[in-house]
């Protein structure tokens, strides 16, 4: 327990010195959400004491099909929502546009780079591979403590973005954690596809094809 509150507080330190108005546009964001992938990372696998089933890849042509559909599915979501929302809450567009201005200070390729081979991957391992897979075991592994897991996880997840006061970038964090957490707890084994769907819907959303 000690150790998984560790690396919750140390997330949360993290996510408020980069999105906290106090403290926003002080650091290079990319490089800090970097910085913050490897510290978050190296911290999960050193508390996983079963480290080569958690990275064991089983069918791997099929966790790189479904990873590729998660992230088409999930950027369709995110398309649609922002339409929706946009034509609903005049706060909506801003909101997105705020996220977007994130994107300064590397260019679009490092950036991209950054998010398929680092934040994305990290943030899985992290959240789903650690916080959620650690909370399942603590409450018996069954379904419905799995369930409890996923439910935390994602609350977890979400409130650490509160200090960016930006409603849409919360509401993001919600709706994907929540994503890629149910499908967690349908199938743990599916976690090489979640990592997969984390980069790419990454690298989507941000760089290739911004919503």
């Amino acid at each position: 327990m000690k150790k998984l509150i560790l690396i919750i507080a140390v997330a949360a330190a993290l996510w408020f010195y980069m999105f906290s108005p106090w403290t926003q546009g002080a650091p290079n964001f990319w490089l800090v959400m970097a910085l913050s992938a490897v510290v978050l990372t190296a911290l999960a696998l050193s508390f996983t004491p079963d480290r080569k089933a958690l990275l064991r890849v089983e069918k791997p042509l099929l966790q790189l099909a479904c990873g590729v559909a998660i992230a088409a599915v999930l950027w369709s979501i995110f398309w649609l929502g922002d339409k929706l929302s946009s034509m609903w809450f005049d706060f909506a567009r801003p909101g997105v546009d705020a996220v977007y201005s994130m994107n300064e200070g590397l260019p679009a390729w490092a950036i991209a780079l950054l998010l398929l081979c680092l934040i994305g991957p990290a943030e899985e391992l992290v959240w789903r591979g650690y916080v959620q897979r650690t909370l399942t075991q603590m409450l018996g592994g069954r379904k419905a403590g799995g369930f409890i897991a996923f439910a935390i996880t994602v609350a977890v997840y979400t409130l650490i973005h509160i200090w960016s006061f930006n409603f849409m970038l919360i509401m993001a964090a919600l709706v994907a954690g929540a994503v890629w957490g149910f499908i967690y707890w349908l199938c743990p084994k599916a976690l090489p596809a979640l990592i997969i769907s984390h980069a790419l819907w990454d690298a989507l959303v941000f760089v290739w094809m911004p919503i």
